[in-house]
């Protein structure tokens, strides 16, 4: 490459990072830089190859890679979600005797990336760690969707319906009470009884743009998890949920990838 490489580079990253959340094509990224589009197209090609840049096949649209975002994500700040709310979930189930999930938004699901185990046995929908839930399922994931700008939520009650049907007796009326009462209280103490003596509380952790990624719930029994004692913990729920938002890194390629099954469209979150 010869002495200018970089600083073309260097323009075709900002240019893809300006660009709209689907990406840029291959003209808009020339016009943008002031590059002959077959130049632009080799330094794309050889960003792609370096996972730095994506495209899209079907829209043939490029947008910055995950490779981009891990070395970010590096430079910026090491810890990711799962190593920020690690002191948290010991905390919580240190003090309370409990057991604590973090689940992440994953498409229309959330996925269990963490727990801390109290004492007594719990059943709960998304199990162990690697476990997955639909959105509006168990008390984390409604918290979760709660949370989520209008048009998004809607989008998802849309797709999540007829699979909350199929695997529950809840109906839209019930999933739109309690989306409402989880943003009026901050907290989801909803579906006790799901699972025959269980019960949980889920709160959001929220983006900096207001959007829920992430979820802290706790998952006990139902005697546990009543009057004032359910209040004292939402709350210790939602400080510690506040704390870890007020830390998390916007390079995180778990949070970068909160939405990603939505924009790839239903049929690629369903495989």
């Amino acid at each position: 490459m010869d002495r200018s490489a970089p600083a073309r580079i260097a323009s075709l990253l900002r240019c893809l990072g300006e660009a709209e959340a689907g990406g840029a094509r291959l003209s808009a990224l020339a016009a943008g830089t002031g590059l002959p589009a077959p130049t632009a197209l080799r330094l794309l090609r050889a960003l792609e190859a370096e996972g730095l840049v994506e495209r899209d096949d079907g829209t043939k649209r490029y947008r910055l890679g995950l490779g981009l975002f891990r070395l970010a994500a590096e430079a910026g700040n090491p810890l990711g979600l799962r190593d920020l709310a690690r002191p948290a979930l010991l905390r919580l189930t240190g003090a309370l005797g409990e057991t604590v999930f973090l689940l992440v938004r994953s498409g229309y699901d959330a996925v269990c990336i963490d727990r801390t185990a109290g004492p007594l046995p719990i059943r709960s929908f998304t199990g162990d760690i690697g476990g997955r839930v639909m959105l509006g399922l168990g008390q984390g994931a409604l918290a979760i969707l709660a949370c989520l700008p209008d048009e998004e939520r809607e989008a998802v009650i849309r797709y999540n319906l007829p699979r909350l049907r199929e695997a529950t007796s809840l109906d839209e009326a019930f999933l739109r009470t309690e989306i409402a009462r989880v943003r009026a209280l901050g907290y989801c103490a909803a579906a006790a009884g799901l699972i025959p003596g269980m019960a949980g509380l889920g709160v959001p952790i929220l983006g900096a743009d207001g959007r829920a990624v992430a979820a802290l719930s706790v998952g006990s029994t139902v005697d546990r998890l009543s009057g004032e004692r359910r209040e004292a913990i939402a709350g210790m729920l939602m400080r510690e949920a506040a704390g870890i938002a007020d830390r998390l890194n916007p390079f995180d390629p778990t949070l970068r990838r909160a939405g990603a099954a939505m924009e790839r469209g239903p049929r690629a979150e369903a495989r």
